[in-house]
């Protein structure tokens, strides 16, 4: 199975606590399934965002907030023998049963890891598209989280986000906050399409810039 090189924090990068709180709600993690596969897969889901966010053979992606696995599977299948995918959790539990399924499955081009909610952990330069599906509004510290993403992405990569037009409390992102936040920490909005098929929108976000000091991002407040 494909490793990646373990990604360690420099002792000189901010905590959680030098990042401005979110000021919005939180939205709690209920389950690590957004959908039953068989229906996302009659509704073409996987299929129409992977299209839509120009996922290729060969790339190499990330998947955050793996959950079960849905995503992950279908990415690898996508990507092919010369691509590489990351399915990262921050759950223990869940990380172990989608490692189990990636054994079982045969996935020799998936590599499974624990993440932190503030931090993906993930090794820099490495990543032509990071996937954030029905996941974002759960990220409780979101300046700290999308400041530790931003050196993964690779020249040209883009980080892809799927979610509903809907308060966060109500397990989604109205566009004007996802765009806020993103911003806040030096990323560029390059697309954003209504996708009903993945129960509200894709935006994909580019790295624009340096990256801020955490000091120097302001917080966006509800929209």
């Amino acid at each position: 199975m494909f490793l990646f090189t373990a990604c360690h924090a420099q002792p000189q990068n901010p905590r959680s606590t030098d990042f401005p709180s979110a000021e919005r709600p939180v939205a709690s993690i209920v389950s690590p399934r957004w959908s039953d596969e068989d229906t996302r897969d009659r509704a073409g889901e996987a299929t129409e965002v992977m299209n839509r966010a120009g996922v290729k053979p060969g790339m190499t992606v990330a998947d955050i907030g793996a959950g079960e696995g849905y995503y992950t599977v279908r990415l690898a299948a996508r990507v092919g023998a010369k691509g590489r995918v990351l399915a990262q959790d921050i759950v223990p539990e869940v990380r172990d049963a989608l490692a189990e399924r990636v054994t079982r499955e045969r996935l020799d081009t998936v590599s499974v890891k624990l993440g932190e909610p503030d931090n993906p952990e993930l090794p820099e330069n490495s990543f032509d598209r990071i996937f954030l599906v029905h996941m974002y509004h759960e990220i409780a510290s979101p300046y700290a989280f999308l400041w530790n993403l931003r050196p993964a992405v690779k020249s040209g990569g883009r980080v892809i986000v799927v979610d509903a037009d809907r308060p966060t409390n109500q397990h989604g992102t109205p566009p004007k906050l996802l765009d806020c936040e993103f911003a806040a920490v030096g990323y560029a909005r390059v697309d954003m399409q209504v996708m009903p098929s993945a129960g509200g929108y894709l935006a994909a976000y580019e790295p624009r810039g340096l990256r801020p000091e955490a000091d120097a991002i302001k917080a966006c407040g509800t929209r």
